[in-house]
C-alpha cells in the first residue's frame, strides 16, 4: 500500500490515504499504453470518407468515340479514371476504424497511465470535487497546467459549468476515465470515490 496525502482545492493537505500499490505502482510498460492509445484513436474515427467508384459516377455509359480510325487512343467510358470527373481507383470507402483489444490489456494500460502519474508525482488525491460557486474565476485560481480531474459516479454540475469554457481543465465522472486522457495532461486528479472505485476495477484478481 502506498500513502498519499488528501488535499482541498487550496492544496493543503488534509490527512493521508492508503492506495493498493497493484494499481498505482505497477510496471509502467510503454508498449502497452501505446496499444491503448492507438485503440481509443481508432475507436474515434468516423471513418465516413469515401472516395467515388466507377459505379457512383452518374454520367452516359456510351464509348466517348468509335475504337479505330479516329487515331486517337481507344476509350471505353467517360467514367473511367484517367478521364476528367471519372472514378476514383482504390478510394477510401466508409468502413469501421476499431478493432478488439482484451479487457486484461485495456486495464493493464490504464494501471501503467495511473502509475506513470504517481511517479512523477502528477497524481493527487482530493477529499471530494464539488465546489458552491459555478464562476470560472473561483477555480481556475487553483490549478495551473492542464489538469483531468476524475469524479465519482456523477461529476458536480457547479464545477463542470466553471471550467466548461477552460480547455486545459476537464472533468470526468470514474467511469469515463481512460488512458488517452490521462497522458495527454500533465496532472490528474482524484476524489475519492474514484480510487475506490479504480483500486476494485483494476485489481489483479478482477482480471
Amino acid at each position: 500500500m502506498l500513502k498519499v496525502p488528501v488535499r482541498n482545492f487550496q492544496g493543503d493537505a488534509l490527512e493521508e490515504c492508503s492506495v493498493s500499490s497493484e494499481v498505482f505502482a505497477a510496471p509502467i510498460r510503454k508498449d502497452i499504453l501505446s496499444r491503448v492509445v492507438q485503440w481509443q484513436l481508432a475507436k474515434r474515427r468516423s471513418g465516413n470518407h469515401k472516395a467515388k467508384g466507377i459505379s457512383d459516377i452518374s454520367g452516359t455509359t456510351k464509348k466517348p468515340h468509335r475504337q479505330k480510325g479516329t487515331g486517337r487512343a481507344r476509350q471505353g467510358s467517360l467514367r473511367s479514371p484517367h478521364m476528367r470527373g471519372g472514378a476514383v481507383i482504390f478510394g477510401p470507402v466508409v468502413r469501421d476504424h476499431s478493432f478488439s483489444l482484451p479487457k486484461k490489456v485495456r486495464k493493464m494500460g490504464l494501471r501503467c497511465a495511473l502509475s506513470a502519474r504517481m511517479k512523477e508525482n502528477k497524481l493527487f488525491v482530493m477529499d471530494n470535487l464539488s465546489m458552491e460557486s459555478r464562476k470560472t474565476k473561483d477555480v481556475v485560481q487553483f490549478f495551473s497546467g492542464s489538469v483531468l480531474m476524475i469524479g465519482g459516479e456523477t461529476v458536480c454540475q457547479n464545477l463542470k459549468n466553471a471550467i466548461s469554457n477552460v480547455h486545459s481543465l476537464n472533468l470526468l465522472p470514474r467511469h469515463g476515465i481512460n488512458v488517452y486522457d490521462i497522458l495527454r495532461h500533465d496532472q490528474l486528479i482524484l476524489s475519492r470515490d474514484a480510487v475506490q472505485y479504480l483500486e476494485n476495477f483494476l485489481s489483479v484478481s478482477s482480471d
